[in-house]
């Protein structure tokens, strides 16, 4: 099959298997509540004509927005420099291990007394699950430097600002962004929590509203279809910033005319 085809068809089967278990599920399960593909779809379809689809979409992007750009603002210069001085790694690091494996949500409390039921208590619990990834992805990013290019960078005459500039952040720079995908994942998995608890708008208030409502599950299963298809599109956003030319050059791919070798056998080395 034609790689371009396979690209489109094989994904669509997928869904279309689903949808089809979907459906089946719904016709002979005990649930009479929960909507079918169909409605779902109606549903959406309602979500768009009378605009929350568009606004709560949109809310729920500017809070994820802000949430991780401070993280981004502040992890990864912070992982940065303890990745490159082994005194602050070893002062600070155990206290950003013991913050890290806080979930989140349990700040919802702290957020909500110090920012009150809105916007900026949503984001400042984006920003707490975005900043302990980012921070170890830079600081494990930066370790893994290899030696010999700071220490050809030193012998250049680099000031320790330009080896930073230079040196450590384009060799971490791949890395950061696989990072960065993962945890803009997290920050759309966070955010629909948050705005069950902390705001009264966003796609995660549309789904605990709709099921508030009156169980209006044909709602709530819309409202997580779209959460689903917004996360992809973010995802495929940072897919395709990643294969940009100088943000992919760290992960370079098998040159065709390389030999294979048979089973068994190790390429001998040249000395």
């Amino acid at each position: 099959m034609n790689p371009r085809v396979s690209r489109w068809v094989l994904p669509g089967a997928v869904i279309t298997v689903l949808l089809c278990l979907w459906s089946l599920a719904v016709h002979l399960g005990k649930a009479p509540l929960m909507p079918t593909p169909w409605q779902t779809l109606v549903a959406m379809g309602q979500l768009a004509a009378d605009g929350r689809l568009v606004r709560f979409t949109v809310a729920s992007l500017f809070r994820v927005s802000w949430g991780l750009l401070a993280a981004v603002v502040i992890a990864i210069p912070f992982g940065v420099w303890l990745g490159w001085s082994h005194r602050a790694e070893r002062a600070l690091g155990p206290a950003l291990q013991l913050l890290r494996p806080i979930s989140s949500l349990a700040w919802t409390p702290l957020a909500i007394l110090w920012c009150g039921v809105g916007d900026l208590s949503a984001v400042f619990i984006i920003f707490m699950a975005c900043f302990g990834p980012l921070t170890v992805t830079a600081l494990n990013g930066v370790r893994k430097v290899p030696a010999v290019h700071l220490r050809a960078g030193r012998n250049f005459g680099l000031s320790t600002a330009q080896l930073l500039r230079r040196i450590v952040l384009p060799s971490v720079l791949p890395q950061l962004f696989t990072g960065l995908r993962q945890t803009l994942g997290v920050a759309w998995m966070v955010v629909v929590m948050a705005e069950m608890m902390a705001v009264n708008s966003g796609l995660g208030f549309l789904i605990l509203d709709a099921r508030n409502a009156g169980n209006r599950y044909d709602l709530v299963v819309a409202g997580m279809v779209i959460i689903g298809m917004v996360g992809l599109g973010l995802d495929r956003m940072l897919r395709r910033v990643e294969r940009l030319p100088g943000l992919s050059w760290g992960f370079p791919a098998p040159s065709p005319s390389a030999a294979p070798t048979a089973p068994g056998i190790r390429p001998s080395r040249s000395h």
